[in-house]
């Protein structure tokens, strides 16, 4: 069977690597498996991607017997899965590729419920609302810790000399923190007046001075727990659990205020609950024990918490099943002889943060005061908003004659914010044509259902048009609008941007929120790519892991980071029905947050130029930034220069 037969299947491709010249499974493609076994999950063709002739032979035990696995080299890739980092899935269609770890691992959970949907088990791995590890990690420190900081870490602690065992990551010490603290769940109101109950009930039947529960034995972690959030966990997993109290709380129990009644302990990393997350850190944490273990064993006792949570862990049902499936043999790690102690503030001067967490925390002062003397510092400075102008104020889409399809007015909005969407299209449209060249990959970032992109593809026909979207569900229904025009140039990528990684001409996105802007603008910048860009949500710009604001040098010799912060609340400020005064204020500031953004391009060689879509009116959020590499002969190309299209 050829690869191109395998893949009319859904096809998950992950990640073989090498050390010292030996193909060896990185961590991702562990995490990937061990869920694929635990779930018991047959909808995929597997194939491992080898970046040099080897096969998954010599892999041995790592390998779930159950999977159906191929081997295919990094050049054979289908293309949208090459311009992704793995894990990534392609769909049974070829246009839709689901890439990075956090999406990965949520897909085969949602492709085994589909195969079985009384898997409660698994359905119970998406936790509350299921959203366990939906955020990306660009906006979730804990999605980014989970899904990069932990994993990473403990590949670049596999691969130090064994003189630097003894220093914990701190990604692992900021693990250890979390699950000291006392954990909240949702509607965890009853949970801790039945640990109140039995609590006193354990007070009464105990002797003076007796606990049972504050020694365990030699070379074990102590117990994580009184019982009842195990208990708990376990109900919640449809196993066979311990019996928990059914009899109703005595009055005395019920009067007891909520600010009084005991926490409930970690049991699992989110909490109560075996989730995503524990499946995640799992082979992750077993690859770190097992180095220490061999090579600073003293090191463990830093650790009580993480090594109680790799105990609980274990007592999952199917856990120790699908660990062993993927050659990892769990176990309880001996400790020396020496009591156990927490990680000192030496072990962390920053308080167990990761640094750029620890950055954000603090770098971000409240707002006071307005805008005005933050601008008037600017001008001071000689430096003020201005908008080029724009190269084709009455261009439009031939919008009556375009199938039904690409028209906004087919989806689920009002006719007024119709008529303000085409015009935005027309704008972004106008500029991407002119840019793009025959045979050229335009990049939709920020995609949502594909108004911008659908467009693009069918407006340019000799070109390759991908849509980026963190959101599956718009994916799809863009995915289904594509198919009902029968566009053949378009393909669909569910990642973060970070995960992107493939070549393009030109990226265009259309409001992209906060930070958003400034990621597409990275991207485009590191592929040599020109860009169109309209920004949106500036009150929610901040610090960042790969930028910090302001981001050009004359602004930051200028402005602080707080006084940056007054202009991006104010830009936000230009909604209609907002006094003019007050919008023409906000249209500066957003101008000015904009200046400073294409300033920081141009260090990189770019011309760009700061506009205002036509009409003024589309949009509250009306500016549009447009770059591209100056020639290499030196000479600047002029943004403002740029000729009308013609229509296709």
């Amino acid at each position: 069977m050829t690869h191109r037969e395998k893949r009319q299947r859904s096809s998950l491709f992950l990640e073989v690597c090498f050390q010292n010249e030996e193909p060896r499974v990185p961590l991702h493609t562990s995490i990937a498996l061990f869920l694929l076994s635990y779930c018991e999950c047959r909808s995929f063709q597997v194939f491992l991607v080898f970046s040099k002739p080897a096969s998954s032979q010599s892999l041995g035990r790592q390998l779930p017997e159950s999977l159906d696995v191929s081997d295919i080299q990094m050049e054979d890739l289908p293309r949208l899965v090459r311009g992704c980092r793995l894990p990534a899935v392609l769909d049974e269609t070829g246009r839709l590729c689901r890439a990075g770890l956090a999406v990965v691992l949520r897909h085969i959970i949602n492709k085994t419920l589909q195969a079985d949907p009384s898997r409660n088990d698994v359905l119970a791995l998406l936790g509350f609302k299921k959203t366990c590890l939906k955020a990306c990690a660009e906006v979730s420190k804990w999605t980014r810790l989970c899904e990069i900081g932990i994993p990473s870490a403990v590949e670049e602690h596999l691969r130090n000399p064994p003189n630097q065992y003894q220093k914990v990551p701190l990604s692992i010490l900021t693990l250890e923190r979390r699950l000291a603290e006392p954990v909240k769940v949702h509607n965890d109101d009853k949970i801790r007046r039945q640990k109140l109950q039995e609590q006193r009930q354990n007070e009464k039947n105990e002797s003076p001075g007796g606990n049972p529960d504050s020694e365990s034995e030699p070379g074990r972690p102590p117990q994580v727990c009184d019982g009842l959030e195990l208990r708990a966990a376990l109900a919640k997993l449809s196993v066979d659990p311990v019996p928990t109290m059914t009899t109703r709380e005595s009055s005395e129990i019920r009067k007891v205020k909520t600010t009084a009644l005991p926490p409930l302990e970690h049991v699992f990393a989110e909490g109560l609950y075996f989730t995503l997350t524990d499946v995640v850190l799992l082979p992750c944490i077993y690859q770190f024990l097992c180095s220490l273990q061999t090579h600073a064993a003293s090191t463990l006792l830093q650790l009580p918490h993480l090594l109680r949570w790799y105990s609980r862990v274990q007592e999952v049902p199917g856990v120790v099943r699908a660990a062993e499936a993927c050659g990892m043999a769990l176990s309880v790690p001996e400790l020396p002889a020496s009591s156990l102690a927490a990680p000192s503030a030496e072990d962390d001067p920053a308080g167990l943060l990761e640094p750029e967490e620890s950055q954000e925390m603090t770098t971000q002062p409240p707002f006071v005061g307005g805008p005005r003397p933050t601008m008037t510092k600017l001008q001071e400075n000689g430096i003020e908003a201005v908008f080029a102008p724009h190269p084709c104020p009455a261009w439009t889409l031939p919008w009556d004659s375009l199938p039904g399809a690409i028209n906004p007015a087919e989806g689920k909005m009002s006719n007024i914010r119709a008529v303000r969407k085409r015009q935005q299209l027309n704008n972004l449209v106008a500029m991407v044509t002119e840019l793009a060249r025959p045979g050229h990959t335009v990049v939709d970032f920020c995609s949502g259902t594909g108004h911008v992109g659908i467009v693009l593809a069918h407006t340019l026909p000799h070109c390759q048009v991908i849509l980026i979207e963190n959101k599956e569900e718009s994916l799809v229904r863009a995915q289904s609008r594509s198919a009902e025009l029968g566009l053949e140039n378009v393909g669909f990528i569910q990642a973060n941007l970070d995960y992107f990684t493939g070549p393009f001409h030109v990226g265009v996105a259309l409001h992209a929120c906060g930070v958003a802007t400034d990621m597409v603008m990275e991207h485009c910048i590191q592929a040599g790519a020109a860009f169109v860009i309209s920004p949106c949500c500036y009150g929610f710009i901040q610090n960042a892991v790969k930028f910090t604001f302001p981001k050009s040098k004359k602004f930051q010799e200028t402005l602080t980071y707080k006084e940056h912060m007054v202009l991006c609340r104010f830009a936000d400020q230009t909604a209609v029905q907002l006094p003019p005064e007050r919008r023409l204020i906000g249209k500066q500031c957003m101008g000015l947050v904009d200046l400073d953004r294409s300033w920081a391009a141009e260090t990189h060689g770019y011309s760009v130029r700061v506009m205002t879509m036509e009409p003024e009116s589309c949009s509250p959020k009306n500016n549009m930034l447009v770059g591209r590499q100056q020639q290499k002969s030196g000479l600047e190309v002029d943004a403002g220069q740029l000729e009308a299209p013609a229509h296709n």
